[in-house]
């Protein structure tokens, strides 16, 4: 459980309340047997040069994003009394099958439940050139992309899944990304967002530096209603104030509750589709081929229906809550001892760590899971326990247990080839290897 702050302006801090222990007010027995945890599965962590799901990577002790899920889901159904606590994954069709035959070997019990997998749309790539669908004969799946998590709407009531979770009761519905293993299923949030009767929930976390090109919260100039602004929805002229963490300070940790009756209503209510911004983004249409085809890929953000809703409200959580693995560095620092796996099968700073450090890789030799794997052996990851910051330049190796950093600490590869940290003691230290 965590202490929250609700969002009762918006995005005025100065009326943030309070909310701790609300769930000991309801029969939590009778709440959770209306609610259904939902996680995000359609990625394959193309950005890190991954071609399955993202969720099979081992990002912990040997365990992959969605080892951790079923552990957490297992744990919550135990710890709460709810064995029959509700459970999807949204797949695209990129994810679906290596999903199913992981579940299906590593955790059965996942699977054995009806109707697991919310499967998304697919949508044709653009060519940017010609703004006709892209066309790369020799692998013809690459011109095809899923549609963005907004997609989750059409989705739901396409697939004929929210009727299906209406008919078995459940209202309410916990939405968040695989690859945020910060993000479970909270029962004072979930009796917060059932008391307030809301169509409409977004936990929200304080910007910093680091959240700076990521999409924040804003109010509508016409009407003050909360909406969503993502960066490739600002032009390049309002950049500096996008990122301006003083002026936007909350940002969407893409952790969503929605009334289920609420959705089905507005969904009638405008033929089977919500009205969300468009993003056009631009990639190849082979994302590890940087030379191939320049394509648009059309997409839609989940945390955008928030404008679509009266009403709708949302909350500012703890950092803890926001925990995603989005790059190399992040994994790199997952990896390490900074972090930690509760008994909850969460990920969590180590004890007596207070801050995260911050990891700079360089692109050049760690942008890709398997250049990451190359450069840092199994097991032999750093000591970042006491390290406040880590930048490596070049092709920095390491390949042996024992090397600890504290402070700042900068390694500098002078060479093409791989430049091996030999074990010991670091501590604010700008070495040349």
């Amino acid at each position: 459980m965590c202490t929250t702050a609700v969002l009762t302006h918006a995005l005025a801090p100065a009326h943030l309340l309070r909310a701790p222990g609300i769930a000991g007010k309801h029969d939590l027995a009778v709440l959770l047997a209306k609610t259904c945890v939902l996680k995000l599965n359609g990625g394959l962590g193309t950005s890190m040069g991954l071609e399955k799901a993202k969720s099979l990577l081992s990002v912990k002790d040997g365990h992959t994003f969605l080892d951790l899920i079923a552990l957490q889901v297992a744990h919550q159904r135990e710890a709460l009394g709810v064995p029959g606590l509700a459970f999807v994954l949204m797949n695209s069709f990129s994810t679906s099958a290596d999903t199913s035959a992981f579940l299906g070997q590593a955790h059965p019990e996942m699977v054995a439940q009806p109707r697991w997998e919310l499967l998304q749309n697919k949508s044709p790539k653009v060519d940017k050139a010609t703004l006709a669908p892209a066309a790369w004969p020799s692998n013809p799946s690459l011109e095809w992309c899923p549609p963005g998590h907004g997609d989750i709407y059409a989705a739901l009531a396409g697939s004929g899944m929210l009727d299906d979770l209406l008919s078995r009761g459940i209202e309410y519905l916990f939405v968040s990304n695989s690859d945020n293993l910060g993000a479970t299923l909270d029962v004072d949030l979930l009796a917060h967002f059932a008391d307030k009767g809301l169509p409409f929930l977004m936990e929200c976390a304080q910007r910093t530096a680091a959240d700076k090109k990521g999409g924040h919260l804003a109010a509508s100039a016409a009407d003050d209603r909360l909406l969503l602004r993502e960066s490739a929805q600002c032009p390049k002229a309002d950049e500096a104030s996008f990122q301006d963490v003083s002026r936007h300070r909350f940002f969407n940790t893409n952790n969503l509750w929605l009334n289920l009756r609420a959705l089905k209503t507005k969904l009638d209510a405008s033929g089977g589709a919500l009205k969300l911004p468009l993003i056009k983004n631009e990639k190849t249409v082979d994302p590890r081929d940087k030379k191939s085809t320049p394509v648009f890929q059309l997409e839609t953000a989940m945390g955008a229906a928030i404008e679509c809703f009266p009403g709708a409200g949302a909350v500012v959580v703890p950092r803890t809550r926001f925990a995603p693995v989005k790059t190399c560095g992040d994994l790199f620092l997952l990896r390490s001892d900074a972090y930690i796996i509760t008994p909850e099968s969460t990920v969590a700073l180590a004890p007596n760590v207070a801050a995260a450090p911050l990891v700079k890789l360089d692109d050049s030799h760690y942008k890709l899971v398997d250049q990451l794997d190359a450069l840092v052996a199994h097991g032999c990851y750093p000591s970042l326990k006491g390290c406040t910051s880590l930048t490596l330049k070049g092709p920095v190796k390491f390949s042996a247990p024992g090397v600890v950093l504290k402070g700042a600490v900068t390694f500098t590869a002078q060479g093409p080839e791989p430049a091996e940290v030999a074990p010991g003691e670091y501590v604010d230290a700008d070495i040349s290897l």
